[in-house]
């Protein structure tokens, strides 16, 4: 069992400020792996409903970094309150761990 990684859960609607979260996480290394999906996002929001088109970010990172992951996307997010969501890798193929081991590995990480 592993709680060394995580996917932190984002989501964007403009895409200037999606490719900057990517490129921010991806240059220092806090995560291995970025990927983007299109959604529709129903939810609540200052007394309404609300639906969106979005983008659902699913960035995979160590769970040591969430913090500096979640200060990149506060950074650069357009939103009032961004979700931002880990959750933890309990399971998964070793040779993946490895790689994403290797991939966020910083000068003295």
């Amino acid at each position: 069992m592993s709680t060394k990684y995580c996917i932190v859960v984002t989501t964007y609607s403009r895409e200037k400020a999606g490719s900057k979260i990517v490129n921010a996480l991806l240059a220092s290394k806090l995560a291995a792996c970025v990927q983007v999906f299109p959604i529709r996002s129903f939810y609540s929001w200052k007394g309404g409903i609300s639906r969106d088109r979005e983008n659902l970010m699913l960035i995979k990172a160590r769970s040591r970094d969430f913090e500096a992951i979640r200060e990149t996307i506060l950074r650069n997010h357009d939103y009032e309150v961004p979700e931002i969501i880990s959750v933890r890798i309990d399971k998964a193929h070793a040779g993946y761990l490895g790689w994403l081991e290797k991939a966020t590995r910083r000068d003295g990480a």
